[in-house]
């Protein structure tokens, strides 16, 4: 059961490395649940593959293991925040500031999507800094 803390997915072990575990996390859209999914062609899956760090001398996991890994809930708001409110906001602001200073809608509308782009590739270039503070981790089946 997830606590209201963290962002729980389950996923199946692909491989294991000294001191990482690869777990495959296979994301459903909200329609895989439906009975007639099968026949509208509209189930979306896609597969992730989350690398998580281990601690134990000797990780009693095995490839093929079901498991459950977590991420706590306030790391996920943040990524929410990073990719998607930010780039918004820059867009609005813009488009807004450029539109009154007389610039016509098409420049304006091609900057905004030029600071966004550019705000994604600094996002890209730190994506090393990130990595390290997204710490996932597999919670044990017994707490």
């Amino acid at each position: 059961m997830a606590r209201k803390d963290e962002i729980t997915h389950s996923g199946r072990v692909v491989s294991i490395g000294k001191d990482t575990v690869t777990v495959e996390i296979v994301s459903k859209s909200a329609c895989a649940s439906c009975h007639a999914a099968g026949l509208c062609g509209a189930l979306d899956e896609t597969r992730k593959t989350v690398e998580v760090k281990t601690y134990r001398t000797t990780p009693s996991y095995k490839i093929g293991d079901e498991v459950t890994v977590c991420l706590a809930r306030k790391m996920g708001l943040k990524a929410v925040l990073l990719s998607y409110v930010i780039p918004l906001l820059i867009l609005m602001f813009l488009v807004v500031s450029l539109q009154t200073f007389g610039a016509g809608e098409l420049l304006s509308g091609l900057c905004a999507l030029g600071g966004v782009a550019l705000y994604y590739l600094v996002l890209y270039f730190c994506k090393d800094k990130f990595a390290e503070e997204y710490e996932f981790y597999i919670r044990d089946n017994f707490i």
